[in-house]
């Protein structure tokens, strides 16, 4: 599987990290970039390219993943949220790296580079990557109206007791 990795500054030393880690593992890391420490450099550049792969990989029927990673992974979730097709969940355990995927199918994981330990980063990945989603009907509908959101711009109906 190929695993799109992004980041900013702060996110540049896990990022060199987890593409040995992931190539140790099995996978097929594509690093988005940055090359280089610059402490002024704008992580959008680079997650938002990291979202791109990962979205027209899965449209043409890839299953790929993404990693984008910051001092928070705030921003960097923000912008790989902005792909269309995309959504990323920022992860701060392991059992939100779990749900993310069991329950959101989410596609993009978000981790802070200055949050966590390297260990502890690299594991919330690990699981994030190993977790299928579940493909329960509620969490497939949630999707869809996610989806249906992002594509036309409509609200979903209000639940009739609302």
């Amino acid at each position: 599987m190929r695993v799109h990795l992004g980041c900013d500054h702060a996110g540049l030393d896990l990022k060199d990290h987890l593409s040995r880690w992931l190539t140790d593992h099995g996978y097929e890391p594509v690093d988005h970039g940055p090359f280089a420490y610059d402490a002024l450099d704008d992580y959008p550049v680079f997650c938002l390219r990291a979202a791109e792969a990962v979205a027209a990989e899965r449209a043409a029927g890839g299953d790929s993943l993404g990693v984008v990673i910051g001092g928070s992974g705030n921003g960097e979730q923000m912008a790989a949220n902005k792909v269309r097709g995309i959504r990323c969940a920022l992860v701060w355990s392991e059992e939100t790296a779990v749900l993310a995927r069991q329950h959101n199918d989410a596609n993009v994981v978000s981790v802070g580079g200055r949050m966590h330990s390297l260990e502890d980063m690299t594991r919330f990945v690990e699981v994030f990557l190993a977790e299928p989603f579940s493909g329960e009907e509620r969490h497939v509908r949630r999707i869809g109206q996610l989806t249906a959101y992002e594509s036309t711009g409509e609200l979903p109906a209000l639940p009739g007791d609302a």
